[in-house]
Protein backbone atom coordinates (compact mmCIF):
# COMPACT_ATOMS: atom_id res chain seq x y z
CA UNK A 1 0.00 0.00 0.00
CA UNK A 2 1.55 3.50 -1.25
CA UNK A 3 0.68 6.49 0.98
CA UNK A 4 0.65 9.86 -0.83
CA UNK A 5 1.40 12.98 0.63
CA UNK A 6 -1.39 15.82 1.35
CA UNK A 7 -0.02 18.50 1.92
CA UNK A 8 0.07 21.06 -1.44
CA UNK A 9 2.96 22.49 -0.84
CA UNK A 10 5.25 19.72 0.20
CA UNK A 11 3.76 18.18 -2.98
CA UNK A 12 4.90 21.52 -4.63
CA UNK A 13 8.04 21.15 -3.39
CA UNK A 14 9.12 17.48 -4.60
CA UNK A 15 8.11 18.54 -8.23
CA UNK A 16 10.55 21.72 -7.98
CA UNK A 17 13.37 19.80 -6.88
CA UNK A 18 13.31 16.41 -9.62
CA UNK A 19 12.16 19.46 -12.10
CA UNK A 20 15.88 22.14 -10.92
CA UNK A 21 17.48 18.23 -10.50
CA UNK A 22 16.61 17.58 -14.53
CA UNK A 23 17.57 20.85 -15.87
CA UNK A 24 20.38 21.49 -14.01
CA UNK A 25 21.35 18.02 -14.39
CA UNK A 26 22.56 17.57 -10.96
CA UNK A 27 21.72 14.66 -8.59
CA UNK A 28 21.76 16.51 -5.41
CA UNK A 29 17.35 17.51 -5.41
CA UNK A 30 16.60 14.25 -6.34
CA UNK A 31 17.90 12.91 -3.52
CA UNK A 32 16.52 15.47 -1.14
CA UNK A 33 13.09 15.09 -3.22
CA UNK A 34 13.17 10.95 -2.52
CA UNK A 35 14.23 11.99 1.67
CA UNK A 36 11.23 14.23 1.47
CA UNK A 37 8.62 11.30 -0.09
CA UNK A 38 9.42 9.11 2.84
CA UNK A 39 6.81 8.77 5.70
CA UNK A 40 6.67 12.20 7.99
CA UNK A 41 7.71 10.44 10.92
CA UNK A 42 11.47 9.31 9.29
CA UNK A 43 11.75 12.97 8.58
CA UNK A 44 15.64 13.77 10.36
CA UNK A 45 15.09 16.02 13.31
CA UNK A 46 18.78 17.25 13.66
CA UNK A 47 19.58 19.26 16.90
CA UNK A 48 21.96 22.10 16.60
CA UNK A 49 24.71 20.50 18.54
CA UNK A 50 25.03 18.22 15.54
CA UNK A 51 25.38 20.85 13.23
CA UNK A 52 27.85 22.58 14.91
CA UNK A 53 29.95 19.24 15.21
CA UNK A 54 29.47 18.18 11.60
CA UNK A 55 29.68 21.80 9.76
CA UNK A 56 32.67 24.74 9.43
CA UNK A 57 32.10 28.03 9.69
CA UNK A 58 30.19 29.90 6.62
CA UNK A 59 29.12 26.54 5.11
CA UNK A 60 26.28 25.89 3.81
CA UNK A 61 23.75 23.46 5.38
CA UNK A 62 20.34 21.52 3.96
CA UNK A 63 17.88 19.28 6.29
CA UNK A 64 15.55 17.46 4.67
CA UNK A 65 12.96 17.42 8.28
CA UNK A 66 13.34 19.78 11.01
CA UNK A 67 16.18 21.47 12.83
CA UNK A 68 15.62 21.33 16.81
CA UNK A 69 17.14 23.55 19.46
CA UNK A 70 18.57 21.71 21.47
CA UNK A 71 22.54 22.68 22.17
CA UNK A 72 24.91 25.36 20.94
CA UNK A 73 26.03 27.05 17.96
CA UNK A 74 29.69 28.51 17.66
CA UNK A 75 30.16 29.43 14.03
CA UNK A 76 27.79 30.94 11.14
CA UNK A 77 26.08 28.30 9.06
CA UNK A 78 23.44 28.88 6.52
CA UNK A 79 20.87 26.42 7.00
CA UNK A 80 18.19 25.30 4.52
CA UNK A 81 14.98 22.70 6.44
CA UNK A 82 11.23 21.89 5.97
CA UNK A 83 11.33 23.72 9.62
CA UNK A 84 12.94 25.13 12.50
CA UNK A 85 11.92 25.51 15.87
CA UNK A 86 11.82 28.76 17.75
CA UNK A 87 15.29 27.89 19.82
CA UNK A 88 16.83 27.20 16.41
CA UNK A 89 15.86 30.52 14.90
CA UNK A 90 16.88 32.10 17.62
CA UNK A 91 20.79 30.59 17.79
CA UNK A 92 21.23 30.82 14.50
CA UNK A 93 20.71 33.91 14.25
CA UNK A 94 22.95 34.73 17.39
CA UNK A 95 25.82 33.17 15.55
CA UNK A 96 25.04 34.94 12.65
CA UNK A 97 23.34 32.58 10.12
CA UNK A 98 20.26 32.06 7.91
CA UNK A 99 17.57 30.01 8.19
CA UNK A 100 16.29 29.31 4.94
CA UNK A 101 13.44 27.38 3.09
CA UNK A 102 14.51 24.51 0.88
CA UNK A 103 13.02 26.75 -2.14
CA UNK A 104 14.99 29.28 -1.17
CA UNK A 105 18.71 27.62 -1.43
CA UNK A 106 17.47 25.68 -4.94
CA UNK A 107 16.99 29.66 -6.06
CA UNK A 108 20.18 30.83 -4.35
CA UNK A 109 22.27 27.52 -5.42
CA UNK A 110 20.40 25.58 -8.42
CA UNK A 111 24.03 23.50 -9.15
CA UNK A 112 23.32 22.42 -5.71
CA UNK A 113 27.28 23.18 -5.15
CA UNK A 114 29.16 23.26 -1.44
CA UNK A 115 26.55 21.82 0.04
CA UNK A 116 26.35 19.55 3.02
CA UNK A 117 23.38 17.37 3.80
CA UNK A 118 22.97 16.62 7.49
CA UNK A 119 20.24 13.94 8.68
Amino acid sequence: MKLTKTNPKLIELIGNLKEKSYQEDVKIWKDIAKRLERQNRRYAEVNISKINRYSSPDETILVPGKILGSGQLDHRVNIAALGFSKKAEEKIGAAGGKCLNITEIIDENPKGSKIRIIE
